[in-house]
């Protein structure tokens, strides 16, 4: 399925696509809403001229925007205005109770320091995302293209847990179509430690149980404490039952994310973006109130994916150096998903830090 050459071969597979203007994605069912957000501007113009572009969710709401049965596969998704941690995207596969995916929206496209400030869409942090699997263009426009099969049912919410309504625009683009016996579900985590406790690895993933493939991670951090270089830290992939050592280890945090030498060129950071990883945020102190150095980073495994039989467990070191000889353990703020497919099953997910946990502070 991750072939592209597939594109030039006939099937039989059938396109649909979800949004507020086709809410249950039927055929021929599109733009028909006689009431929306855009009912006053396109009262000269009537039914059909963008009538209902969003849906409104309320404080203490969840709306069910996808709601499909049968076997198919979600193709792109794209989310669009204002965005914020305490946005909450779940996604439920073949009617399991929990969710095969739960994470905050902006984390799940590897923008973990995204907010809007005051309601004001043109305004707040906006930095370009451009790769495979994830791209984020102006302004927040975020796109997911991880294929994500389903053989009964896939049912897909939003969770406002803010104070103020969420105007939520969307798009979920899907086709219904045959699946192969040996299909993986998608599955994506959501992680925190704000902040580490120093001496301590933060864990990016646990609780796996079946046979997998392991295919990406988008990390952020914040800075705290001590300067100096910060990402000394390995990242290690326990596999199938290791304990004390894992199975894959990476030599630092920014050479697990394809960089090198700290990221800096002459003297600086130099943000990149790339189809497969990338560290593509970096915003500076400034010298008075915002004095945490932040930044985003990704790594898509589409060449490379993981594979496990019976569980994975992947920790993160926070490492930097007290001198040019001596390490130090950290205590940042680091936020982490990590994306997987695996058999459906007994996959354990922590509890999703509430509102006051999620919540960042940009001003």
């Amino acid at each position: 399925m991750d072939d592209r050459s597939d594109m030039i071969l006939l099937d039989d597979a059938v396109s649909y696509s979800i949004s507020p203007e086709n809410p249950t994605g039927e055929k021929g069912k599109g733009a028909m809403a006689s009431e929306g957000f855009g009912a006053g501007p396109a009262r000269e113009l009537g039914k059909g001229w963008k009538i209902r572009p969003c849906e409104l969710i309320k404080p203490g709401e969840t709306l069910t925007i996808a709601d499909i049965d049968g076997s198919g596969m979600i193709e792109s998704m794209w989310f669009g205005g204002v965005v914020d941690k305490n946005f909450i995207l779940r996604i439920y596969w073949d009617e399991m109770a929990k969710p095969g995916v739960e994470c905050p929206l902006p984390d799940f496209f590897a923008y973990g320091w995204a907010e809007t400030m005051d309601d004001q869409w043109m305004k707040g942090p906006f930095y370009t995302l451009n790769s495979s699997q994830v791209v984020v263009g102006p302004i927040r426009g975020m796109n997911c293209f991880w294929k994500m099969p389903f053989r009964r049912h896939c049912r897909m919410t939003v969770e406002n847990r803010t104070e103020r309504d969420y105007m939520c625009f969307y798009q979920i683009n899907y086709i219904r179509t045959a699946l192969p016996e040996n299909i993986g579900y998608f599955h994506a985590q959501y992680r925190q430690s704000k902040p580490l406790r120093q001496g301590e690895v933060h864990t990016a993933l646990s609780g796996v149980q079946g046979k997998g493939k392991y295919v990406g991670l988008a990390m952020s951090i914040g800075l705290n404490g001590d300067g100096r270089w910060w990402g000394e830290g390995e990242v290690k992939i326990y596999l199938d039952g290791d304990q004390e050592a894992p199975s894959i280890c990476y030599t630092g945090t920014e050479d697990y994310f394809g960089g090198s030498f700290n990221f800096e060129v002459d003297g600086a950071y130099t943000t990149y973006s790339t189809p497969y990883l990338g560290m593509h945020y970096y915003r500076k102190p400034d010298g008075l109130y915002n004095i945490q150095p932040r930044f985003s980073m990704y790594r898509w495994h589409v060449q490379d994916a993981i594979r496990f039989q019976s569980d994975i467990r992947i920790e993160i070191q926070d490492l930097g150096w007290t001198r040019k000889d001596l390490y130090l353990a950290r205590r940042d703020d680091i936020f982490t998903v990590c994306f997987w497919y695996q058999t459906l099953g007994n996959t354990c997910f922590p509890r999703l830090p509430d509102s006051r946990e999620l919540r960042i502070v940009s001003e």
